[in-house]
């Protein structure tokens, strides 16, 4: 990706520009994402009576499962193929064999087993479609016979992309293995991307108040878990296999980010003539008004009198902190495409300043993604948007080239640059293991507003009170 700049104008004679290009280094210091198959066991983790099979070393999934479970402090089930040197040298395809043969054994009730390739295997050249050809003609149709199995080979080489393409990859391979047309069902796709519990349940409460009958894919509100009496749950996702197979009948299918649902909702689109909308991520008042305008569109149902007060309680909440507390604030913002753009622009209404946004994969289509389009016309002060980007990227701009901030936002592994350079932080994104309970928050729709403009808000008083900073401001109320 080449470097674009465009150029807004001049301000006190400094001409000012945003400007999108790739990082300027080769190698990664500090990545801002893991790999294609973290997103895919993501993605995995959504689906009721699924478990994955990650075909590579056993660190593939450890490392990936500690991230997960860390995040949301649940246990759930993933398996590996737990490929070792001779499986690198002569190929591993046994162990694939070996792996869906013991995961059935051991887990009656599995039904979705997708194998997740990963950088050694897909270097070896291991042939994870033929074998699954070979197991649902031998091993399904003898030892398994009857019993309802699914086989989804999902191509994840972690030497390009990024967790987020790993995602929208999964994401599409499982809406195109199941879909299957039959008789209209009245309900719309809803794709969500990569969110958490907290986001699932406020996007539930909008659709519920506009009345709308929709198919949440890929369901992770189950993920903030109860303790019963009979003994501690493994969490799972909700979203069935009739969920999977009926997304082919909705009238309409909403992705809510353009990097991570896209594919899914353009499959369905060409495949069984399901329109599709594509975002904005609904973070902030004005993308969730055009989220809720555009389901009006979709489904003609109206916007009623409840979320126009649910958005004025909003907006009055904004109003408290805006003027006096948030404005001109310079913010840094690094993490998953979708969710960086989302805040940036909420950061904006907010009057705020985002002057760096951190975007961490090679993805070669940012420069025609209109929303980073509409930051290039519109932004009336130096802004960087970095591709590729690493938090090296971040702490190389606060530490050597001047960037002055007075707030962060992304998740936990950026944690050392905001405490070692003195600047408050608040933790959105994934992963988020250094606070409790940020899962059961959501970012989106009028609630999210709200919450993420009180963190925000609270992060600097804390700030000033720590730095002794401007105190007496905080006694205005």
């Amino acid at each position: 990706m080449s470097a674009k700049k465009k150029e807004y104008g001049t301000f006190n004679g400094i001409t000012m520009n945003c400007e999108l290009k790739t990082k300027e280094r080769s190698g990664v210091i500090n990545p801002i994402f893991t790999c294609q198959p973290a997103g895919a066991q993501f993605a995995s983790i959504g689906i009721r009576d699924c478990i994955g099979i990650v075909h590579g070393g056993q660190g593939c999934v450890m490392f990936v499962r500690l991230l997960i479970s860390q995040h949301f402090k649940e246990s759930f089930e993933i398996a590996s193929s737990s490929v070792h040197e001779d499986g690198a040298v002569f190929g591993a395809l046994n162990r694939v064999e070996e792996a869906v043969d013991v995961l059935l054994m051991r887990y009656p009730d599995v039904k979705v087993i997708p194998i997740i390739t990963t950088c050694s295997t897909e270097v070896i050249g291991d042939d994870v479609d033929g074998v699954v050809i070979k197991l649902n003609e031998e091993l399904l149709s003898t030892k398994y016979a009857g019993r309802e199995v699914h086989l989804i080979p999902i191509h994840c080489p972690s030497f390009v992309g990024s967790m987020v393409t790993g995602y929208d990859t999964a994401v599409k391979d499982f809406v195109a293995y199941f879909a299957e047309k039959s008789e209209p069902n009245g309900k719309i796709n809803l794709l969500t991307g990569w969110v958490n519990p907290g986001d699932v349940t406020e996007l539930k409460h909008l659709l519920s108040e506009m009345e709308i009958d929709a198919t949440v894919l890929f369901e992770i509100e189950g993920f903030d878990s109860p303790l019963m009496p009979d003994g501690n749950h493994v969490s799972h996702g909700n979203t069935t296999i009739a969920d999977l197979k009926d997304t082919a009948n909705a009238y309409g299918t909403y992705a809510l980010n353009r990097y991570e649902g896209t594919k899914a909702a353009k499959y369905l689109e060409n495949k069984f003539s399901i329109p599709s909308i594509i975002g904005p991520t609904p973070i902030g008042i004005r993308n969730t008004d055009t989220f809720l305008k555009n389901l009006k569109k979709m489904t003609g149902k109206p916007i009623p009198e409840s979320l126009v007060r649910e958005r004025g309680r909003a907006l009055d909440a904004l109003t408290d902190l805006v003027h006096m507390f948030l404005a001109d604030k310079k913010v840094a913002i690094y993490g998953n495409p979708d969710l960086v753009i989302g805040l940036a622009e909420f950061c904006l209404d907010l009057e705020m300043k985002p002057k760096l946004l951190l975007l961490g994969d090679d993805n070669v289509t940012y420069g025609d993604d209109p929303r980073i389009k509409a930051l290039q016309e519109n932004v009336d002060y130096d802004m960087e948007i970095v591709a590729n980007a690493d938090l090296w990227d971040l702490e190389d701009r606060i530490a050597n080239q001047g960037l002055e901030l007075d707030l962060i936002l992304g998740h936990s592994k950026g944690r050392f640059v905001a405490i070692d350079h003195n600047i408050p932080m608040v933790r959105v994104g994934f992963p988020t293991y250094d606070r409790a309970g940020l899962h059961r928050y959501p970012v989106v729709g009028y609630g999210g507003a709200t919450w993420l403009a009180e963190q925000m808000a609270n992060a600097l008083f804390t700030d000033m009170e720590y730095k002794k900073n401007k105190e007496w401001v905080l006694n205005v109320w």
